[in-house]
């Protein structure tokens, strides 16, 4: 994600293949899983389990950055936070997808969906349904309601979702995740949390005999990083960052 750090405090790739039957769960796979895993990314050594049969192994979170993989009942996730370039980013996901079909017998029917996540973070203390109207905008046929006495914005997290092929098995979503409750719109006392925009890249239905879940997750990725590129930035990333910065 070269270039992209300037544009949020924190920014992240995601990668998240969902499938159609329950991946194995047995002690001896999932630890291979993992050690093959390991073995490409040394730092990654923190294993851990949470609740319902999801596994995780990261690397150390102290410098900022990190990597991290885990395997729940139907589905694999692979992220890293913060990476040095957006390529470096597709390569981590790439050696996952090249290893689940063998360590986790994944085959390409299984899959119910492939996708690449772009998370962007901002830092600000206050309103975030109120930053996100003025840099974003509010739809034309909802605008008169932010007139309403007392009508302080409580929620306004906009999203849109549309197809990028004719069959509309490829979609791209782009949300927005506000951390800012009721409480603290009538108390006015606002901590600085995390304002997330989210840029989702999503390839449904199983694969063909001539693909590849790596292959699949590059052209799933160059799609991302043209819509970043060409629409987000400009339309999204630069007016809530100069918005925060004038407040």
């Amino acid at each position: 994600m070269s270039g992209y750090g300037a544009l949020s405090d924190d920014y992240y790739l995601n990668m998240n293949l969902s499938t159609e039957m329950e991946l194995p769960q047995g002690r001896e796979s999932v630890l291979h899983y993992f050690e093959q895993v390991r073995r490409r990314f040394p730092k990654m050594q923190n294993f851990y389990s949470r609740d319902k049969g999801e596994y995780v192994l990261e690397e150390e979170k102290e410098a900022g950055g990190y990597r991290w993989t885990s395997v729940e009942g139907k589905r694999v996730n692979s992220g890293i936070v913060n990476p040095d370039s957006f390529d470096t980013a597709v390569d981590q996901h790439r050696t996952i997808l090249e290893l689940v079909p063998y360590d986790l017998s994944i085959s390409p029917l299984d899959c119910e969906s492939l996708s690449v996540m772009a998370g962007f973070d901002f830092a600000y203390r206050g309103n975030h349904n109120e930053i996100l109207a003025e840099a974003v905008g509010v739809a034309p046929g909802l605008e008169r309601f932010t007139q309403v006495p007392y009508g302080k914005l409580l929620s306004h997290e906009p999203a849109i979702q549309f197809a990028l092929d004719e069959e509309c098995k490829t979609q791209c979503r782009v949300s927005f995740e506000s951390r800012t409750n009721a409480f603290q719109v009538r108390t006015g006392e606002f901590g600085e949390e995390q304002i997330s925009v989210y840029l989702t890249v999503r390839r449904y239905d199983s694969l063909g005999a001539d693909e590849t879940y790596a292959k699949e997750f590059e052209r799933l990725a160059g799609l991302c990083r043209d819509l970043i590129d060409e629409y987000l930035i400009s339309s999204v990333l630069e007016p809530l960052q100069q918005a925060i910065s004038l407040r």
